[in-house]
């Protein structure tokens, strides 16, 4: 499967809080104590830009050509921290796919390796980023075998 590149895509961008709730919920999952003074357990930045951006998990497999389950990895994350996120702050975020190549691993498999960076706002300025990459593994085109040299 080509896929034509998504690079330049922006997501919609919008805005999120992040609920006491919520970071009650993330903290409780890693086991550790509530941090002080309504911070933000770091754990909310794989989920929180992504949301407060417009778009889903769905959407960028969907805009990057996922061929089904299983093909999908995580090669990395970045984030970036200007300064502490808290409880109750609406935050707003920009963002959009930032990096696309087309690559062959060692064993001659296609794949795509795509990152994609959001930006979180605060009324200051810039509060966070990250940038995360994911590899889209291909089907090799009928009829090729083995690694090219």
């Amino acid at each position: 499967m080509t896929v034509v590149s998504p690079l330049g895509y922006r997501f919609p961008g919008g805005t999120y809080t992040i609920a006491h709730w919520e970071n009650w919920l993330l903290t409780d999952c890693t086991t550790a104590e509530p941090l002080p003074d309504d911070l933000a357990h770091p754990v909310a930045l794989f989920h929180v830009p992504i949301l407060g951006a417009g778009t889903s998990i769905t959407t960028l497999f969907e805009v990057c050509g996922a061929e089904g389950p299983g093909s999908v990895g995580l090669d990395g994350y970045d984030w970036e921290y200007m300064r502490p996120l808290r409880i109750g702050v609406e935050y707003r975020m920009e963002g959009g796919i930032v990096r696309w190549e087309q690559l062959v691993d060692e064993r001659g498999n296609p794949y795509d390796s795509m990152s994609f960076s959001i930006e979180m706002f605060d009324a200051e300025g810039l509060a966070a980023r990250i940038t995360n990459t994911w590899r889209f593994r291909r089907r090799k085109p009928e009829g090729v075998t083995g690694a090219t040299s």
